[in-house]
């Protein structure tokens, strides 16, 4: 019965942790992206699922930097910054957690 309660709780906590990480990034989008990229939260995260935010977010993000930095110029200078390396990584899970296949909205705008 400890074990299983061990377990739960471990369980429960990875979650949570999980969930922390997504709304890090969902912050640092609005708070760096959002005005570069001119779409909401929402609409950020449901433009591709969630196997192909995988593939974006992949060894450091380089995907990710690729695509939007030639869809948005203006962001190349941000994008490709170093202090921005783990940032991207929180907004990967963001977009991840709320891919257009994962059934997920977030609640920002």
């Amino acid at each position: 019965m400890k074990k299983l309660l061990s377990i739960l709780l471990i369980t429960a906590l990875s979650a949570t942790v999980a969930l922390a990480d997504a709304k890090a990034g969902q912050k640092v989008y609005l708070k760096t992206l959002k005005a570069k990229f001119n779409m909401n939260g929402t609409k950020f995260a449901a433009e591709h699922t969630v196997a192909e935010w995988e593939e974006l977010f992949a060894e450091d993000a380089k995907g990710f930097v690729q695509e939007y930095g030639e869809r948005f110029p203006a962001s190349v200078s941000l994008l490709s910054n170093p202090s921005m390396k783990e940032k991207l990584q929180d907004i990967g899970d963001f977009a991840k957690e709320y891919g257009s296949d994962s059934g997920n909205v977030p609640s920002c705008g």
